[in-house]
């Protein structure tokens, strides 16, 4: 696998990971089960009218809403003895960012950030998943429909958990020293001239988002500057190579420009909202790939 750092604003990073060797793994059930899914859903967002494509549209609204950075947690597969046994014997994981704003040497701070600010409010919330499911058990005596409410608490569940795997899996890399850093000069061409208009205290508060006390705040500073926008997601996605990466860039520039603490931003690069017809794709691509 390889790992992307890819700053979203001047405090706060997106982590996703890219998974190769996809065709020669196998499924684990819960892949088969994703995949499954997936397909099922595709097939609800194909019909023009009627109460599958209302869940499709309500459904995408939520997932659309989930924090990117559980997202990105997300994409990262869960330890396995027999991965752990191969990154152990040498097969470390490429960690690619644009060298030109993110030091090398903070790169370690902010993947410790990334991977534990989170891992008590996944756990919490996992648990209220679990509370919740029975609750909802009632709702299987509405004929036609499904259980919705079960089924959306089910896969909270399950994204909370994942979540909290993907985190694990970083701090594993980092204790052992298991992480290959890869400054992109493909990057770098991109930031670069995002970067160069930003002001004094906005460089000051990009240069500090990369030390680990402000990564570690996990608040926006209010010298906070958005430093991506719509097509600036886009470009990445494709400069990279990586057509997965346009709906997780979409979602998490979506949200850094509706976060209601607010952050700073010019108004010629405002964002687009992100799609939510893409959901589909992500859903299949959450565990389908090793």
């Amino acid at each position: 696998m390889r790992l992307f750092l890819l700053p979203l604003t001047t405090s706060r990073t997106l982590l996703y990971c890219q998974r190769v060797n996809v065709a020669t793994a196998k499924l684990s059930l819960a892949d088969k089960a994703t995949n499954r899914a997936a397909k099922l859903w595709a097939g609800w967002e194909s019909h023009e009218k009627g109460w599958q494509k209302t869940v499709v549209n309500y459904g995408n609204y939520l997932l659309r809403r989930i924090p990117y950075q559980e997202w990105g947690l997300k994409s990262i597969p869960p330890l396995s003895a027999r991965r752990k046994y191969q990154e152990l014997q040498g097969d470390k994981v490429e960690v690619v960012f644009p060298g030109s704003i993110m030091p090398p040497d903070s790169v370690d701070s902010v993947l410790a950030k990334l991977a534990t600010e989170r891992t008590a409010l996944h756990k919490n919330r996992l648990v209220w998943c679990f509370v919740g499911m029975p609750i909802t058990i009632p709702f299987i005596l509405v004929p036609v429909i499904p259980n919705f409410p079960f089924f959306y608490l089910a896969y909270r569940a399950w994204s909370h958990w994942r979540a909290i795997a993907g985190g694990a899996h970083i701090e594993f890399l980092r204790k052992n020293k298991l992480i290959n850093l890869a400054p992109s000069s493909l990057l770098d061409s991109i930031y670069s001239p995002l970067t160069s208009t930003l002001d004094k205290q906005q460089k000051e508060t990009l240069s500090a988002a990369q030390s680990s006390e402000e990564e570690a705040s996990g608040s926006p500073d209010v010298g906070e500057k958005v430093l991506l926008s719509h097509n600036d997601g886009t470009r990445i996605a494709e400069t990279l190579d990586l057509p997965e990466l346009k709906i997780e860039m979409e979602r998490a520039i979506w949200q850094v420009n509706h976060d209601p603490n607010g952050t700073s931003q010019d108004n010629s690069r405002r964002s687009e909202p992100a799609s939510t017809t893409d959901t589909t794709s992500q859903m299949s691509k959450d565990d389908g790939k090793k």
